[in-house]
């Protein structure tokens, strides 16, 4: 094999990570409700929050290429009031987070396997089963399933919207009036949308915890370049999936009068019959199976992700002289408990729990992306490493893009 394919196939991986990460409530759920409620006239707004976002989230790869170090080493080194506000910030969005992807993969088992288990407690199992893979199995486990699992969601999602594509749009019901995007409940969804499209920034630390933790298991220090194209592979297959669901949402469900429930087993359902609307009843099944395992992916990368990142940060801030591998452990039994509790609160509609979720991560989002950007032009970074001038003013009109949009929110929210 040529040896640049072999070093690039070693540093593949955090951007599959990154992509299962995404692949999950902001595609299956928002892009999906954006379709169906607004039809097309969200795609720029997704449009946007992919190509403002883009810097923060490839400053983490870039970082870990850069120093060989987390993202959160460099918080530190900035300062420790920068991992604090790190640390806070997250506190508020993570329980969150993790109570509404596995919520929505609790629905999509129900679904997919006819259960009728309460969908809280049923989310329990699935928090206890996660820990318990990566407690056991660590990154390899991890990253193996989600390379298969990722492919299997990609080859039906695409296939799924070119069907929809040649069928055309479904004939708007007689008196269907579309919704105002200048309403009140409008511009917060578009709000949440962008939350986490592709996902929260606050993120972009697991990036560079993935990276490392890539070359702990492969024995490989990639290039800059290796790294960058496997994070941009991942990217930007998370982009295309957002218009794919986008469309499935605008040319199955937009102008039929059908609401997507705020019921988790009811709108995986909903969901999953979107697909098969366009390819055939045959392909259920197989549906269900990819959309579960695109929620499930989600949600074992989201407890891995945030046990890894806040078990790396409690640990410099609190805990040096203790080992990665136990703050990690307890950390992710930490979110899961904190998260499932949040679910047993939340968990009577689907449609608040998601919005409340990504409406934290978009509140915060400017606040991370400022810190992204102070880390990766500071003195830690060598010259050859350094982002270029437009990956520069990309990320500085990104943060006035994040920072407008959360002023919008606030006045919206409080004031109107």
């Amino acid at each position: 094999m040529n040896r640049d394919l072999t070093h690039l196939l070693k540093a593949f991986g955090p951007g599959i990570l990154f992509a299962s990460t995404c692949i999950g409530v902001s595609h299956l759920v928002q892009s999906t409700r954006a379709g169906a409620d607004f039809g097309y006239s969200l795609v720029l707004f997704i449009i946007a929050a992919l190509i403002f976002k883009y810097p923060f989230f490839e400053f983490g790869s870039r970082y870990a290429a850069a120093t060989k170090k987390s993202l959160l080493e460099g918080y530190l080194a900035e300062g420790k009031w920068v991992l604090w506000v790190y640390f806070l910030l997250s506190l508020g969005s993570m329980f969150t987070v993790t109570a509404a992807v596995t919520f929505v993969t609790a629905g999509m088992l129900n679904n997919l396997t006819g259960l009728t288990i309460d969908t809280a407690y049923l989310s329990g199992g699935i928090l206890l089963f996660c820990t318990l893979v990566l407690a056991v199995g660590k990154y390899s486990i991890l990253d193996s399933m989600l390379k298969v699992v990722g492919a299997v969601l990609l080859i039906s999602t695409l296939v799924a919207f070119f069907a929809v594509v040649v069928k055309g749009r479904v004939v708007p019901v007689e008196g269907f009036i579309p919704k105002e995007l200048t309403d009140r409940g409008s511009i917060i969804f578009v709000i949440a949308l962008m939350g986490w499209m592709p996902t929260a920034v606050d993120l972009s630390t697991w990036n560079s915890l993935w990276a490392i933790e890539r070359m702990k298991q492969t024995g490989y220090i990639p290039k800059l370049k290796e790294i960058l194209f496997d994070f941009k592979f991942g990217y930007w297959v998370t982009a295309i999936l957002a218009i794919c669901f986008l469309t499935l949402g605008a040319n199955v469900m937009y102008g039929t009068g059908v609401e997507l429930s705020g019921n988790s087993t009811v709108f995986a359902d909903q969901v999953v019959t979107l697909f098969t609307n366009a390819l055939g009843g045959w392909s259920y099944l197989i549906i269900a199976t990819a959309a579960f395992s695109a929620m499930f992916s989600t949600t074992i990368t989201v407890v891995d992700g945030f046990g890894r990142a806040m078990g790396e940060t409690v640990r410099l801030l609190f805990f040096k002289n203790a080992g990665v591998r136990t703050t990690y452990t307890w950390m992710m039994v930490t979110v899961a408990v904190v998260s499932f509790f949040f679910i047993l609160l939340l968990s009577s509609n689907l449609k608040d729990l998601v919005d409340l979720a990504t409406i934290l991560s978009f509140l915060i989002a400017p606040v991370i992306a400022l810190i992204n950007y102070r880390v990766i032009t500071s003195k830690q970074i060598a010259p050859e490493y350094q982002p270029g001038t437009k990956l520069i003013w990309l990320a500085r009109s990104g943060i006035v893009f994040l920072s407008v949009f959360a002023v919008i929110y606030v006045v919206v929210y409080f004031f109107l």
